[in-house]
């Protein structure tokens, strides 16, 4: 994700000996006062017996808490409590905003039990001093919730934000305009409005399938109002498996009925324990925002049970919600696609494709996957002067299957040597890469070459040995290309993320297999959500190694994205791009063995360019470039 969350996370946990609030405490807003920050949440009760309802039940009530950081909160009381009939039976979920010198704390309030649609509508309690409450109203006459006001008049009127029919979907996140604070909780104002609801909503719904409401108040930024608010994907769908995500948009400050821009990727999902497990697991709730030295701060529920906090650069927000800069990509060679299967060739007449590449006595070299029509796959050359080119290209293969993990056990199917990655430490050639016999699990296998016979086209490769486990996947291997603290740095792909493990030597004997240390995750509701694995062997500058990563969607399409590792301890993530710069567009990309792929396992520099050499459609090879200035420029950009 975007955030990085707060090492103090939960920075608001139930208290037991509260009665009020044992149970849960959650979707806290902050508010900037003089003595620092306060912040209103929602409490949840023990369940007690309710004469009202004949039952035990929870209860929500309203607590505050102050701090001076806006981190570690003390001085927790009861705030605003069910004592009138329209909110009898809980007030939840506040928003505060101060504005003309008061604070407003709208919040929802329940009227019915068991809760239904027309039980649940918006409250409102306004305070001067955050001591004691000196009004109440009852809002919205109809169903609603997560209303937010904005923190100053926009063109002489009182704007507000709220979600309408949150509980009667489809949900509708819609904009209220005010002449006087009184027209706030006017019923004939809202009957009015409500008529013509649709006219007032933002069009921000992207699939009839999903769901979302309004989280954080409006934050007044240089370029416009920015938002938080909770879009649940797939939330109606009875296939797929919903997914609460944080999803940012603009609005433009003198009409707030114009979207200026929106990041359509969730910036926060459910993954740390206390967000994955409590009263509701998975869940990630944006109920507040603040600003301070340049980063947003974003105030969250965890699982309907604690309040927590993640920041994130404010820059980085802007960036992406006014998309700039302009989003980068990799320049397809016109003479895609460079390396094509040959049917004269038997072992190489199906498929030619997944190619590393290495820059070597002034020339790049390619070794890529061929397949036979018996789907047996090994290893092609092919060399180029210029990188794009190709200059020669071997008549036979240069590696072939010899030993039993990748020699083919189910006659037609899949079997062999595939996916290469090469990687030079001192005097010998190391190639990682993929070994399958059609029966077992895909294992990573790793041989070596002296550079001098690989110069000379002597392919006297060592031994091969499978270096991970035979129980599992195991796939997108390479060695980095420098000693890190006296050991070797083996990326590999255990599982749907990418991986790594420390190793003191290079001959890789015995049965030692790699350990997964979990480094580089999915990103859930993104382009790489089901899986991601690493291109090849990163490239150094002097702000960091570069790394290119291919990651696939739920919809089973292959892209390119980067990363930026830090320079003296590489398994430190520093940036990490947030959109592709490499999909399936062209005829080769969309079509083939596997379509919509693209696929790398290697890249070299020539001058300021990085050249990406990857398979297109499980069936070619291509090559893209970029300028590795615009790559670091905007991987920076895009930093944690």
């Amino acid at each position: 994700m975007l955030v990085t969350r707060l090492e103090e996370n939960p920075i608001l946990k139930p208290k037991r000996n509260h009665f009020w609030e044992a149970q849960a405490v959650f979707n806290g807003c902050p508010v900037r006062t003089l003595e620092g920050v306060s912040l209103v949440y929602r409490a949840l009760s023990l369940p007690y017996y309710s004469s009202l309802t004949g039952a035990r039940l929870s209860v929500s009530s309203i607590g505050i808490a102050q701090s001076k950081d806006g981190v570690h909160f003390a001085g927790r009381r009861r705030f605003i409590f069910p004592e009138y009939s329209w909110e009898r039976f809980g007030c939840e979920d506040p928003r505060i905003t101060k504005f003309n010198g008061k604070y407003f704390i709208f919040y929802t309030a329940l009227s019915a039990w068991p809760p239904r649609a027309e039980g649940i509508r918006v409250g409102l309690a306004i305070s001067k001093d955050l001591k004691k409450v000196q009004e109440k109203h009852p809002v919205t006459p109809f169903n609603a919730k997560a209303m937010a006001l904005f923190p100053q008049r926009i063109g002489g009127k009182i704007y507000a934000i709220l979600t309408v029919h949150t509980d009667q979907p489809p949900a509708r996140i819609c904009l209220a305009s005010f002449d006087e604070e009184e027209d706030i909780w006017s019923e004939s104002y809202w009957q009015a409005w409500y008529k013509n609801f649709e006219e007032y909503a933002l069009p921000l719904q992207c699939r009839p399938e999903d769901h979302l409401e309004v989280g954080a108040p409006p934050v007044k930024t240089e370029r416009g109002w920015l938002l938080l608010y909770s879009y649940i994907r797939d939330y109606f769908s009875q296939f797929r498996e919903r997914l609460l995500g944080v999803e940012a948009f603009l609005l433009d400050l003198e009409d707030p009925f114009k979207i200026i821009g929106r990041i359509e990727v969730p910036i926060l999902t459910p993954e740390e324990y206390y967000e994955r497990i409590g009263l509701v697991p998975n869940v990630v709730f944006p109920s507040g925002a603040l600003v301070r030295r340049n980063r947003l701060y974003i105030y969250y529920g965890a699982s309907d049970t604690t309040c927590c906090t993640a920041s994130v650069r404010l820059p980085l927000i802007m960036g992406l919600l006014l998309k700039r800069p302009k989003l980068l990509e990799l320049q397809r060679a016109q003479e895609n696609p460079i390396i094509q299967p040959i049917k004269e060739h038997t072992w190489e007449s199906k498929a030619t494709f997944n190619p590393a590449a290495i820059y070597l006595g002034g020339k790049v070299h390619v070794i890529y996957r061929a397949m036979s029509e018996d789907n047996t796959s090994v290893f092609g050359y092919a060399t180029s002067q210029d990188g794009v080119h190709i200059d020669y290209r071997s008549p036979e293969p240069i590696y072939v299957p010899r030993e039993e993990f990748e020699q083919k056990l189910v006659p037609g199917g899949n079997s062999g040597c595939e996916d290469p990655r090469l990687t030079m430490i001192g005097t010998r050639l190391y190639m990682f890469y993929t070994a399958y016999n059609g029966r077992e699990h895909p294992r990573v296998a790793v041989t070596s070459i002296s550079v001098s016979d690989f110069l000379t086209q002597k392919w006297d490769w060592s031994k091969p040995v499978v270096i991970t486990p035979p129980e599992v996947d195991n796939k997108d291997a390479f060695l980095f290309p420098q000693e890190v603290n006296g050991k070797y740095i083996c990326v590999h792909r255990f599982g749907n993320g990418i991986d790594y493990d420390f190793c003191s030597s290079l001959d890789f004997k015995g049965s030692v297999w790699l350990d997964e240390h979990r480094w580089i995750e999915r990103r859930r509701g993104w382009w790489d959500s089901e899986k991601v694995g690493a291109v090849g062997p990163p490239v150094k500058t002097k702000e960091g190694w570069i790394m290119l990563y291919h990651g696939v969607s739920e919809d089973k399409v292959y892209r390119v994205g980067a990363v930026l590792l830090d320079l003296k301890n590489p398994v430190k993530v520093l940036a990490r791009l947030v959109y592709p710069i490499l999909e399936p567009e062209a005829w080769y990309e969309q079509e083939g063995q596997v379509p919509k792929v693209v696929f790398p396992c290697g890249n070299v520099i020539l001058g300021d360019t990085l050249y990406v050499y990857y398979g297109g459609g499980d069936k070619v090879v291509g090559v893209a470039t970029v300028n590795l200035r615009e790559l670091l420029t905007t991987l920076k950009l895009c930093r944690f």
